[in-house]
């Protein structure tokens, strides 16, 4: 319940909240991102998983909602097993948000190339072949002072 109180207030906390003091350190932000897509390039679901608070939500690339670390560990496990067994990934953090010292809106774009197939209804953004989305985090400082991902949702980059 306290997750839900965060995540609707930061929600729906304007704009005008973002400041300087006391935000999140960005570094710490690249840190996690960066770890993402090295245990995404090792096939290592549980290392990719990691970085997820035990209640998060995530929403995937085609809208299945997965809740709790070990549910999008598990199906991370399934994917580097089949149509992702071989798939790399390059990450590059788009924009970062910071509201106040202990929540962070993070934009990333995932850049996935060497995948077996896509899942169905999800086309290439790339003439070679490349997948880009959109994944947004919802991040939050945890009273351990480690920075976890309590949401996150991918979207597809449609052709243009």
């Amino acid at each position: 319940m306290q997750r839900r109180l965060l995540l609707t207030g930061f929600l729906l906390a304007p704009l005008a909240c973002r400041s300087t003091a006391g935000a999140v350190d960005e570094a710490v932000v690249h840190e996690i991102v960066a770890k993402q897509a090295e245990a995404w390039n090792r096939h290592d679901a549980h290392a990719w998983a990691e970085a997820f608070t035990p209640d998060a939500e995530f929403v995937n690339i085609v809208g299945m909602l997965l809740e709790g670390r070990e549910q999008i560990e598990k199906r991370h496990a399934e994917l580097f097993a089949t149509i992702f067994s071989r798939s790399r990934v390059a990450i590059s953090t788009r924009k970062v948000l910071s509201f106040g010292a202990t929540a962070a809106l993070v934009e990333t774009i995932y850049e996935l190339r060497d995948y077996a197939r896509l899942p169905p209804g999800i086309q290439p953004t790339d003439v070679d072949g490349t997948l880009r989305t959109r994944m947004k985090y919802v991040m939050v400082l945890g009273s351990d002072g480690r920075w976890r991902i309590a949401s996150a949702q991918n979207t597809a980059i449609a052709k243009l």
